[in-house]
């Protein structure tokens, strides 16, 4: 499900979103990043700038081009270590001074199976990891940051990244790449956790925010229902990796072809990633087992209570 996204907002322009709130849009459009990434400034003077994006001198150009008369960024808040969020805040924080503040760098938050699969070489994935990506500043999960005029607090929210934190102000929830409009986000180990994401899910719905604002594409106005249908997008896939276990032990790559039938050959790889995630979540909730060890190319089955076989 695809909510209206209506139309692409200009790139490199500040526009106004109401609560202190403007976003400038990133030139970096892709099948990852919908129509590029979304960068936030909160403020009236000394401004925050959330996800400062792709390192692109033009990009960091429109940064500072939207700072009017009087206003400076003091500070620079990171959802995750992906490179189309993260690397920008090294060149704004030597333009600008401001500390980079974020809950870690890029291997912090990671679960320990997802940590093990890592050892086992599995890597990359995704958007591509900022693997160069240090904060000045560590956030703890729920600190709240008070600025000129404004405050902010983090959740760390992992699922979709380790470090992956979700920011609330005033009325919203800027959700980076945890909650979006124009598709459900890629979870993709092993920094992708689907255990993760379902708690994160749950957590932020308990926030009741009157909006959503993402990483990528447009506002969300109805917090709530995105992340029910998020939810149960999420269940209706593991029915259906269930069901294809049912026929025997499978690899994820194998199960992604089998269910992901209307997706382009191109993309096969990032869902066959998503299976694995959905797969990892099944054995630590004993309904599948590897058939040998838990690795990336391994087949799964059916956990033996599953089958019914006591």
């Amino acid at each position: 499900m695809q909510l209206d996204q209506g139309e692409i907002p200009p790139v490199g322009v500040a526009q106004d979103l109401g609560g202190g709130l403007r976003r400038v849009l990133a030139p970096n459009p892709s099948a990852m990043t919908f129509w590029g990434t979304n960068t936030y400034l909160l403020g009236d003077r000394r401004i925050a700038v959330i996800d400062p994006g792709p390192d692109d001198p033009d990009h960091l150009n429109a940064i500072l081009r939207a700072l009017g008369p009087g206003q400076s960024v003091s500070h620079i808040l990171v959802t995750h270590a992906h490179l189309d969020h993260s690397p920008l805040a090294r060149a704004l924080s030597a333009e600008t001074g401001a500390p980079v503040l974020a809950y870690g760098d890029a291997g912090d938050g990671r679960s320990p199976v997802m940590q093990s699969l890592a050892e086992t070489g599995l890597m990359g994935g995704g958007e591509g990891v900022d693997a160069q990506f240090i904060p000045d500043l560590v956030l703890c999960d729920g600190e709240t940051i008070r600025g000129d005029g404004w405050r902010i607090t983090a959740h760390w929210t992992p699922g979709h990244f380790g470090n992956h934190m979700c920011f609330t102000t005033g009325d919203a929830v800027l959700t980076g790449d945890l909650v979006m409009g124009w598709a459900s986000s890629l979870v993709s180990p092993p920094d992708g956790d689907l255990t993760q994401f379902m708690a994160s899910c749950a957590r932020v719905r308990g926030l009741g925010a009157a909006r959503h604002l993402p990483g990528h594409g447009a506002p969300i106005a109805d917090p709530a229902a995105r992340l029910d249908w998020l939810v149960a997008h999420r269940r209706a896939r593991e029915a259906a990796i269930l069901q294809a276990l049912d026929q025997g032990p499978l690899t994820a790559a194998q199960i992604a072809a089998r269910i992901y039938t209307d997706t382009p050959a191109a993309l096969l790889p990032a869902a066959g990633r998503n299976v694995l995630a959905h797969l990892v979540d099944l054995v630590q909730k004993s309904r599948a087992a590897p058939e040998v060890d838990l690795r990336a190319d391994g087949r799964f089955m059916l956990a033996p209570e599953q089958r019914g076989e006591r």
